[in-house]
């Protein structure tokens, strides 16, 4: 059985809580692969939001193994707040979540580290959440780091106290103030609770329900654009966000990969700084903002917004192989009688309809092509068949374009708000 995978194909926020929540039905098991507590899995049902951070979306389910894999690094103090809301709304935690032992923990000095650097950034901030997700992988890669698995070791002090004095040199460099105490005595409070719950060695227990034939989606955080090495860089986040993500973050083959669930919302847009070349900075981009509540779910940040860019997710589909495409917040274009597509570039005096190299400055200039729009009240909508013709056209447009099937539309934040699609469109 192989493993289906479920990513962002823009700057993040394209609504994969909600996707997963919906889909987990058809799994057995829900994977984390990447990322920490700077994503935030927005779901709905019931009339009750829920916000996750580092626990798989599919948590909300009986019967569901949901894993926090490998690639991803952990905030005990985020983590186990997290736990005790579930644990409010009566979720069985400990029957439905294992941790991977090779998850890489978050210390207090991390975050510390990482309000530092963008602070000292001024205004060439990369826009971090700062929750220390960078340093946290910077230490991953400079093979220092300290994994959740080291807690079960007799020297993990030691290792703790390496690692935080090295921090606390790093820190001199900066003018910046701290206070560490409170932080680390409930970082180490933290680190008690996690006992209580499963650690696992989490590639094997992928794999071995992968051979017994049990259904696996593998849950990624942020989004291509944010992916260290194919994103916007430098303002992208510290890890692979992308369905080879998935591979090194819960030690899958890459020939065990099968569909590749890529989602997008009807528009565009991005929290923090970085390049943006279909943003509206303008009472377009406000109305867009309001109408599809446009904030943070981690930082509550405003967040810009922009038309739909294709050349973006055309260079998204190809390097993650996306077999399926997903859209939502469909429901928040009834508020345009026009929608606008980005679909190719001016560039350097040429038209191009692909990302190049560096898509910041006034280098690249979007092009744009008009569609009608629909004013329907799309929330209340049952069936697909009940979309409006102009939005059915705008679909259809958008699967020619991308050359890849639209499967599924959302059209709220409800779980019941979700229209399954079979597409026409086939690979000519």
């Amino acid at each position: 059985m192989k493993i289906d995978v479920l990513l962002g194909l823009q700057w993040g926020d394209e609504g994969k809580g909600k996707v997963v929540d919906v889909l987990t039905p058809e799994y057995d098991v829900i994977a984390r692969f990447q990322g920490g507590p700077n994503a935030g899995h927005t779901l709905e049902f019931n009339g009750i939001k829920h916000v996750l951070h580092t626990i798989p979306s599919g948590i909300f389910h009986e019967g569901k193994l949901n894993v926090v894999g490998n690639g991803v690094v952990i905030d005990p103090i985020i983590f186990v707040k997290e736990i005790e809301a579930l644990k409010d709304m009566n979720v069985p935690i400990n029957e439905r979540l294992v941790i991977s032992r090779k998850a890489h923990l978050i210390l207090p000095t991390h975050r510390l580290l990482d309000a530092a650097s963008e602070q000292a950034k001024g205004k060439q901030k990369i826009g971090s959440t700062l929750k220390g997700i960078g340093p946290t992988y910077m230490d991953k890669t400079g093979r220092n780091g300290l994994r959740l698995g080291d807690i079960e070791t007799p020297d993990f002090d030691r290792k703790y106290q390496a690692l935080k004095a090295k921090h606390i040199l790093m820190l001199k460099q900066f003018e910046f103030d701290y206070e560490l105490e409170g932080m680390e005595a409930e970082w180490m409070e933290a680190i008690e609770t996690f006992r209580s719950y499963k650690l696992v060695d989490s590639e094997h227990l992928i794999n071995d329900n992968r051979k017994k034939g049990n259904k696996i989606l593998a849950e990624g955080a942020q989004g291509t654009l944010l992916d260290i090495d194919f994103g916007s860089y430098p303002f992208v986040t510290s890890s692979n966000t992308i369905t080879a993500g998935a591979c090194t973050g819960l030690g899958v083959a890459p020939n065990q990969i099968g569909e590749v669930y890529g989602i997008f919302k009807a528009y565009c847009t991005r929290v923090g700084s970085g390049p943006f070349p279909s943003e509206l900075d303008d009472e377009v981009g406000e109305r867009m903002r309001k109408a599809g509540n446009e904030f943070g779910a981690t930082t509550g940040r405003p967040r810009r917004c922009g038309w739909i860019d294709l050349p973006a997710l055309k260079y998204a589909i190809m390097i993650n192989g996306v077999t399926q495409l997903i859209m939502t917040k469909a429901d928040v274009l009834s508020e345009f009688e026009k929608i606008k597509v980005c679909h190719a570039y001016m560039h350097k005096g040429e038209t191009i309809d692909y990302l190049p190299f560096d898509i910041a400055g006034k280098d690249i200039q979007p092009v744009y092509e008009e569609l009608d729009g629909w004013s329907d009240n799309l929330t209340q909508m049952q069936s697909i068949h009940d979309i409006p013709a102009t939005l059915d056209a705008y679909i259809q447009y958008l699967e020619q374009k991308l050359e890849t099937p639209i499967t599924i539309v959302s059209v709220g934040p409800d779980r019941t708000q979700t229209l399954v699609r079979e597409s026409a469109w086939q690979t000519v």
